[in-house]
């Protein structure tokens, strides 16, 4: 299962707006809570009882509210800061995903070429020792690594093949013959 590119960021960015939310809303609970809390214990009767808390004055709401509202300016500026970080991280990342395809393309075009051109090499190597005299082809095998000569020997017709198979050595053909028979020994059978 293939996730989509960029939906990480996008869930990322979508937690940080739900965290500035939160945020904004639980600001001034604590504070309210605790004044609550004290006009509680203090509202008692009795002659240890302290006057009625008096409401706050305009100017002391003001400065509150300014202060707030600085800070949540603040967290705004820092969650935009980080969204324009992400997006500018995301689209780096798909900048270089997208130049990574185009080198693994251009890189299987060249081994394209470069299979395409060894097996060409070797279709007329095989055909050359195809039509040598087979005296001399078995003189060239018998000079081979076994494995090497073998491949060779398992490409050609098969006229050919033990035509030059004959001119070698009892052990040489030996050698060939078993990594001829083995090449696909471990092959899957089903």
């Amino acid at each position: 299962m293939k996730r989509r590119a960029g939906r990480g960021a996008l869930i990322i960015i979508a937690l940080m707006f739900a965290t500035s939310g939160a945020l904004r809303l639980g600001d001034g609970l604590g504070v309210s809570l605790a004044r609550a809390a004290d006009g509680a214990l203090s509202g008692g009767s009795g002659p240890a009882a302290a006057p009625a808390a008096c409401p706050p004055l305009p100017a002391e709401l003001a400065a509150a509210l300014s202060e707030r509202e600085a800070r949540v300016a603040a967290q705004e500026a820092a969650v935009n800061d980080k969204t324009a970080a992400l997006a500018l991280a995301e689209d780096t990342i798909k900048g270089r995903l997208d130049a990574l395809k185009k080198a693994e393309e251009e890189l299987k075009a060249t081994l394209a070429i470069a299979n395409g051109a060894a097996e060409t090499d070797l279709a007329q190597l095989t055909t050359v020792y195809e039509t040598m005299k087979p005296k001399d082809a078995a003189k060239v095998f018998e000079a081979m690594e076994a494995n090497f000569a073998a491949g060779f020997l398992g490409r050609m017709r098969p006229d050919a093949a033990a035509a030059i198979m004959a001119g070698l050595t009892p052990e040489k053909a030996y050698e060939i013959s078993a990594i001829l028979a083995g090449r696909n020994a471990l092959a899957p059978k089903e």
